[in-house]
């Protein structure tokens, strides 16, 4: 999906990093990633998969072992995109994808504290 096909004026940036962006968009309920050159869509159980997928990536195993490649194509089953990521693209996303979640539980955290204080 193209930027210009979405108003970026609707688009809340979550978190972002040097190396992309997650946005949430509350009129269509979901996420989009800016990353590698790549502008995806994701509902809230695609970008939970994905974490989860991402963070099961063994960086060590991935750098260490000879007898394969120095990359890794992440995906999903129910997942439309795919990235084919170098093991420093790897812990980028996962930097991304933790601050992303880190901060949404944060916005959690604050709005139930703010209603507790409220009511």
């Amino acid at each position: 999906m193209e930027k210009a096909c979405i108003d970026i004026n609707e688009l809340v940036n979550v978190f972002s990093n040097n190396h992309g962006a997650v946005y949430q968009s509350d009129k269509l309920n979901c996420f989009y990633i800016d990353f590698g050159g790549k502008f995806a869509r994701f509902n809230c159980l695609s970008l939970q998969k994905l974490k989860k997928v991402v963070e099961q990536i063994d960086i060590e195993d991935l750098l260490l072992n000879t007898k394969r490649a120095d990359f890794e194509l992440v995906t999903f089953n129910g997942c439309e995109h795919i990235y084919l990521l170098s093991a420093l693209e790897i812990v980028a996303l996962k930097d991304l994808l933790q601050g992303t979640f880190t901060m949404l539980k944060l916005n959690h955290l604050i709005s139930d504290c703010l209603y507790r204080l409220v009511y």
